[in-house]
């Protein structure tokens, strides 16, 4: 069960990889996908056959034409939280950073994305998933 006392099970659980890309100011990208009104960070849903890594670097390269390879990937955490998207889903997510990667990177949107911009960690908005927020409540949690 989880925190609301809600039954998971493998058939409401989505599997996600995401990846955390700063900016200079310590704001880090987040996109809004499509027909939705939540911002996330890039990435997307693990195929049978990835990695949680390799379903980053596929997603990266899809929604925003940027090419990774797994060495600049570091395990920033496993999270769970409900699906921004998807009502009575939660997702379990990998979250890698690439703190020392993009420090200049300007995103471009591309596939199923309306949206990318900078957020601070220490935001705290509807606007975002609630895999968002609880990632961005650790990240503020080790830099106070």
């Amino acid at each position: 069960m989880d925190q609301k006392g809600c039954l998971l099970s493998p058939s409401n659980i989505i599997r996600i990889a995401a990846v955390l890309i700063p900016n200079e100011q310590g704001q880090i990208l987040c996109v809004r996908k499509e027909g939705t009104e939540m911002f996330m960070f890039p990435g997307g849903k693990q195929e049978l056959w990835e990695t949680p890594a390799q379903a980053a670097i596929r997603e990266l390269e899809e929604e925003l034409h940027f090419e990774l390879e797994e060495e600049d990937l570091d395990l920033y955490g496993r999270f769970q939280a409900p699906a921004a998207n998807e009502p009575g889903f939660y997702v379990d997510c990998h979250v890698f950073s690439t703190f020392d990667v993009f420090l200049n990177y300007t995103p471009d949107v591309y596939e199923e994305l309306a949206e990318a911009k900078y957020f601070s960690p220490k935001l705290r908005s509807k606007k975002l998933a609630p895999l968002t927020r609880d990632v961005f409540e650790a990240i503020s949690s080790e830099v106070r």
